[in-house]
């Protein structure tokens, strides 16, 4: 990365005391019991394979590998010769005999090691052939069917701002991306800005933002009724958040170390960072990176029966990237606290086309790795018979949701409740929480959050009661509030508690046209709780006065 100037930026953090227990029931998403053992240094990297990986030459169905080279004559991995693929473990039953890609040797190591699981056939339930579309369904947590399941958020950022509530006003970043320049869309909290940093383009050892010429003064009277407000106000609190999370990163980074030499490629670079800031001690929870060009319409392989080409040179860098990075772990003793996925939008057409190349599909198997992760296969291998020209050749059959995966790990490995889960991933479709449809085995008994350390919806939903049904803008905030309601109400009725769940004051106030303002200009600076009750229920959010 191009080394950049730091530019100091004085924030001023509070940190948030233990409140007693009847406010804490409140404001709390999780609190993990003393006997439940230490979660705070867990983290998940995701990598994004962009394009759609062509998953039936990444994971082979040994099964049906005479109907596999049928359908893929050119393109299909050999089963002889220096080119043939790796035959994963032949202690699997018969339907879960795969073999890797010639690439993949590196993840055939991990799973040696007992450090690798593939999870079969992982989709959603509505697939949509589109890359944009995909993606934003990946991204928000959607299922394909409706919106509503998750449309204005990403699941990553409702988990963030539900899951580490007391952790929102830390001046390290919950959420670290490299690899787009463009902010992926599953940062996006529901209620919350600046849940992530994007250091694409950027040097860690001295970030800085380039948003700082806006501030609170831009909002003005003539801008409060709006659209604008919004978005000015997302800039002004990214631009914030931005230079706060400077300091943290570029300190990690300085302190921070790798213990070997990764190869030269993007997404090596990319993980080599990550694993730099981990040394380092920065916090941040869960780190997205990525590679693209997994689009393999032609010229996936360079000439017929040839391995050689884009999609070999790029699971050569997924594999080797990953091998560099958890040997980096390894060495360091920060293995136990981290674990991986790989995902892509969608698979490719089981049919091979006539450019060597394979079209838009269906499914796609994901890897799963880490010392805390139980070694294996998740489901059975992809019928191929289900491919015909009926359905252009495509794989119908989805084993797993993606959000099983994800919602998995999110509640064994990072400790989520079940009420978290569910203001994760929004389920109108079929109302069935997530917390019920986890894949296990999974996560390593070891490491594995214990039954009795996660508290059932009732205990962990107390943060709103339901839905939050108010925004709250700007936070932090000088003197004045605005509440907006996203439905009619006549009335709100308010309570501040100080951050350690004393009562400051309480009141009423009129809301006109679904909007009322707050003004508390003798406030001390700090860090308060508002609890709100209308007709829409009782919600709670916490306030950073400046």
């Amino acid at each position: 990365m191009k080394r950049r100037h730091f530019i100091k930026l004085a924030t001023a953090t509070t940190a948030i005391g233990l409140l007693p227990s009847d406010v804490k029931a409140m404001f709390s998403a999780f609190d993990l019991a003393s006997n439940c053992g230490d979660l705070s240094n867990r983290k998940l990297v995701l990598i994004n394979l962009i394009g759609g990986n062509d998953g039936l030459n990444t994971v082979i169905p040994l099964n049906n590998y005479d109907q596999y080279r049928n359908l893929r004559p050119n393109i299909g991995i050999r089963d002889t010769g220096s080119q043939a693929y790796i035959k994963l473990d032949s202690t699997l039953p018969d339907n879960q005999q795969v073999g890797l890609h010639p690439a993949l040797t590196g993840l055939k190591a991990l799973y040696d090691s007992d450090q690798l699981r593939i999870i079969q056939s992982v989709g959603y339930p509505s697939q949509n052939g589109s890359h944009f579309a995909s993606k934003d369904i990946y991204s928000t947590g959607n299922d394909g069917k409706s919106w509503s399941n998750g449309k204005n958020s990403g699941w990553i950022g409702r988990f963030l701002e539900n899951h580490y509530i007391d952790d929102l006003t830390k001046s390290y970043p919950l959420a670290i991306q490299m690899g787009l320049s463009k902010t992926e869309l599953g940062f996006h909290g529901a209620k919350e800005h600046g849940l992530s940093i994007n250091l694409t383009g950027q040097d860690p050892k001295g970030f800085y933002t380039q948003l700082s010429a806006l501030s609170d003064n831009a909002l003005t009277q003539t801008t409060i009724d709006t659209h604008f407000l919004k978005e000015l106000q997302y800039i002004i609190d990214t631009t914030k958040k931005s230079n706060t999370y400077s300091k943290a990163i570029s300190e990690a980074f300085d302190k921070g170390k790798n213990a070997l030499s990764y190869p030269d490629n993007k997404l090596s670079d990319q993980l080599k960072t990550v694993a730099r800031l981990i040394s380092g001690g920065l916090e941040s929870k869960i780190y997205f990176v990525s590679i693209g060009g997994f689009d393999t319409h032609d010229q996936q392989i360079e000439s017929a029966n040839d391995i050689n080409g884009t999609h070999n040179k790029l699971l050569t860098q997924v594999s080797t990237a990953i091998t560099a990075f958890m040997k980096d772990l390894r060495q360091q003793a920060l293995d136990d606290d981290v674990v991986g996925l790989t995902f892509s939008e969608f698979g490719r057409k089981i049919k091979e086309n006539g450019n060597l190349g394979t079209d838009h599909g269906k499914a796609a198997p994901m890897f799963v790795f880490g010392k805390p992760i139980r070694g294996g296969v998740s489901g059975t291998n992809v019928n191929l018979a289900e491919a015909t020209d009926a359905n252009n050749y495509q794989l119908e059959t989805v084993q797993f949701d993606y959000r099983q995966t994800f919602a998995t790990l999110l509640q064994d490995f990072m400790g989520s409740s079940n009420g978290t889960l569910d203001k994760t991933f929004y389920n109108h479709s079929s109302n069935q929480s997530f917390a019920d449809l986890k894949i296990a085995p999974l996560v390593k008994g070891a490491f594995s959050v214990a039954a009795g350390c996660i508290p059932d919806s009732s205990e962990s939903d107390t943060t709103s009661g339901s839905a939050q049904h108010w925004n709250l803008f700007p936070n932090p905030f000088k003197s004045r509030l605005l509440l907006s309601a996203d439905e009619e109400v006549a009335q709100l009725y308010y309570r501040v508690y100080t951050a350690e769940g004393s009562l400051l004051f309480e009141s009423s106030k009129e809301v006109v046209n679904q909007r009322t303002a707050l003004e508390w200009p003798s406030l001390a600076p700090g860090i308060y709780f508002l609890q709100i009750e209308s007709a829409l229920g009782t919600e709670t959010h916490k306030l950073i006065k400046e």
